[in-house]
Order: structure tokens, then C-alpha cells, then sequence
């Protein structure tokens, strides 16, 4: 039984999300997210404008008129959500963890999927393989899907995303969307990466708080590792070191972005925001919908 809280949580999540889903996102999913390929439907008397490639020259022939062959779009895609649920996901200095805003993510896209007759499934991870749920269809299932994300106690404390993404490898055959939904404070996985990045269309989206990537000067703070528990006391009021710090999140997002354009990875950076800079009570909806414009030019 899911305490109170959560499921009042979940239901939140549940009709905020469908709204902007329905008013903002609606027709963006599908329109960059395609089936798997063109499956023949019917061969049909050939009309003026249709292409001179699509003729069937078989049935032409018997036949002694032009056909054509008909093709429909294979639609139905299978997406997997994979979801860091390591230490570092409870931070958060605006009201909201990064866990909390993944499983708003999740389930932004999810509801977009099922709208779209698409499969959704979980895979949560720390330093080991938490919890899988295979894709399926249907709200019951979306919504269990955030609960997951939500509620899970994972066992494990760090974060291992090469050992994620091979685990991601073995049970996802078929072609299929995949969203890494990650801080990517973690060891090398840029061979796991690229190895899954051939076999399906992969987008990785990165969770941050904004106190993670530049500090105020609020004095003398401990500063703890969420995942070890190592600890130390550091100046703020030093505008060298938090110059310093500063410098030192930006190339690491950086070498993020180098490694996401070199595996031909999409990457969606977000960052917690405060609650009153969050347009129509969910964070993000603008990073989604930018990137869904910018996936379709290029498509």
C-alpha cells in the first residue's frame, strides 16, 4: 500500500501532465518518433501523380494495365525509460529532487506514447540493475510506471550507467526509443553507449540542480557526496573558488555534449528550476518542445 502522499503525488503528476500533453505536446511526439519502417498494404490501379518507383511491374505485366504497390507506416514503437534512481537523484534546492522531476519526465513522454498506440516500459538503476518492467500498453501501466520512479528504494547508493545500458542491450531486441534519464555523475560508458546508439534511437536527458552547477556565496558549507558520504568544508564567499567551480561544472557538461554528438546520441539538458519560473505547473515543457522542433527539422 503507497502512502497517501504519493498517491496524491501520482495523481497530480497524472492530470497535469495529460493536459499539457493534450494542449502542448500534442502531434510533436509522433511526428518525430516513427514506426519502424513501411509495411505493404495493397496493390492498387495506378492514378495520375502516383510514383513511377512504386509500380509493380509483375502485376503490370499480367495484367496489361499499371499497378502500384501501396505502403502504410509501421507505427507501433516499443519505449524504454532508463532511469537513474542512484543517491544523487534526492537532491534538489527548488522544492523538487531530481527523482521527482524524472518521473515527470517519464511521464510526459509516456502519456505521449500511449497517445500515439506506443509500448512503454521501465528500467531503473544505481550500481546495479534495480528494477525492469517490460513494455506495455495503457494508462494503469503509465501510471506504475511513475509510481516506480517515485516510490522505488533502490538497494544501491551509486551510479553504474555502462552496466545499465548493456543490461538495456540484452533485453531490448527489437528497434525500439530509449530514454536515458540521468545527472551522468558516473564512471566512462561511452563504448555501452555507442554499441546501443546503432541498434535504436537513443535520447539521453540530463537532470541537474542548479546548485550543482554554480554555487552562492553563502560562506563556510560542508559540501557531502550524496553517493560516498565523503564530505568537505568549503568557502563560498571566495569568488575565485566558486569562479573555479563554476569552470569545472561547464567543462564537464561540455565533455557531455561531445560524447552525446559523438555516439549520434539527442542529449536534452534540464535543470531544477524554481517553482515560479515553471510554465503551466510542469518543469521542462519548453526543453521538450524545442527539442522535438529541432529533431523534426532535421528529420
Amino acid at each position: 500500500m503507497i502512502p497517501k502522499e504519493l498517491a496524491h503525488k501520482i495523481r497530480y503528476i497524472q492530470i497535469v501532465t495529460s493536459r499539457v500533453v493534450n494542449n502542448v505536446l500534442a502531434g510533436e511526439y509522433s511526428s518525430v518518433f516513427k514506426g519502424r519502417g513501411m509495411e505493404f498494404d495493397e496493390v492498387r490501379e495506378y492514378q495520375p501523380g502516383d510514383e513511377i518507383r512504386t509500380i509493380d511491374w509483375n502485376v503490370t505485366a499480367r495484367t496489361g494495365r499499371p499497378f502500384v504497390k501501396r505502403y502504410t507506416e509501421e507505427r507501433e514503437l516499443s519505449v524504454l525509460f532508463v532511469v537513474d534512481i542512484s543517491a544523487s537523484g534526492g537532491i534538489g534546492s527548488t522544492g523538487r529532487t531530481k527523482s521527482e522531476v524524472a518521473a515527470e519526465i517519464c511521464s510526459l513522454l509516456a502519456f505521449s506514447a500511449i497517445k500515439n498506440n506506443d509500448k512503454v516500459g521501465l528500467l531503473l538503476f544505481s550500481e546495479g540493475i534495480e528494477l525492469f518492467i517490460p513494455p506495455k500498453k495503457g494508462t494503469s501501466h503509465v501510471l506504475r510506471i511513475i509510481r516506480e520512479v517515485l516510490y522505488y528504494k533502490p538497494r544501491g547508493r551509486g551510479t553504474d550507467i555502462a552496466q545499465a545500458l548493456e543490461y538495456t542491450g540484452r533485453v531490448m531486441r527489437r528497434q525500439g526509443v530509449i530514454f536515458l534519464i540521468s545527472d551522468f555523475l558516473a564512471p566512462d560508458f561511452s563504448r555501452p553507449l555507442g554499441l546501443l546508439a546503432r541498434r535504436h534511437d537513443m535520447i539521453a536527458v540530463s537532470v541537474n540542480d542548479q546548485r550543482e552547477l554554480e554555487l552562492p556565496p553563502l560562506g563556510l558549507i560542508t559540501l557531502t557526496d550524496a553517493e560516498t558520504g565523503a564530505r568537505m568544508l568549503v568557502d563560498t564567499s571566495d569568488s575565485q573558488f566558486r569562479k573555479q567551480y563554476a569552470r569545472q561544472t561547464a567543462a564537464r557538461r561540455q565533455a557531455l555534449d561531445r560524447l552525446f554528438s559523438s555516439r549520434a546520441v539527442d542529449h536534452i539538458p534540464l535543470v531544477l528550476r524554481p517553482a515560479g519560473q515553471v510554465k503551466g505547473g510542469v518543469q521542462y515543457v519548453d526543453d521538450l518542445v524545442r527539442f522535438f522542433k529541432s529533431r523534426e527539422s532535421r528529420r
